[in-house]
């Protein structure tokens, strides 16, 4: 899965799970379930979905009867915290390490670096003014 991936199917995967009130164990939505609502392949709901349990925004659970659900209420999960649960803009990359002696190339990596920290910022910003039951609304 593609970084530029996590994002959309994370938000789409929270919603889907409020959608069908999965708020605990026993309502768990498979896997399979999220998938086919995309449509993607299972196995990349389940590496975004461990993302988002590690962040503390949903419980699963593996095996037959396995799932996930929404550990809060969907108006209290703001995508600002999707965003970083998932590793914000990672998809930006990394600079490569500048040729040393190089006037440029010795401040670019530390210069690119802090312009995708502060649009990884400013974007964490903005979809905090949003949450997964804004998008269940009717546009």
């Amino acid at each position: 899965m593609s970084d530029s991936q996590r994002f959309p199917v994370a938000a789409h995967a929270l919603a889907y799970l409020a959608h069908m009130d999965a708020y605990g164990p026993d309502r768990a939505v498979s896997s399979a379930a999220l998938a086919a609502s995309m449509p993607t392949n299972p196995v990349v709901v389940r590496r975004v979905t461990a993302l988002l349990a590690r962040a503390g925004l949903i419980g699963t659970r593996t095996g037959a009867s396995g799932g996930a659900w929404l550990l809060r209420p969907p108006g209290e999960i703001r995508l600002g915290e999707v965003l970083k649960a998932v590793h914000g803009f990672a998809h930006l990359g990394c600079p490569p390490p500048g040729a040393k002696g190089c006037p440029v190339g010795e401040r670019i990596p530390r210069q690119v670096s802090r312009a995708i920290a502060a649009a990884d910022q400013a974007a964490s910003e903005r979809l905090d003014g949003f949450t997964v039951a804004d998008l269940l609304k009717d546009p």
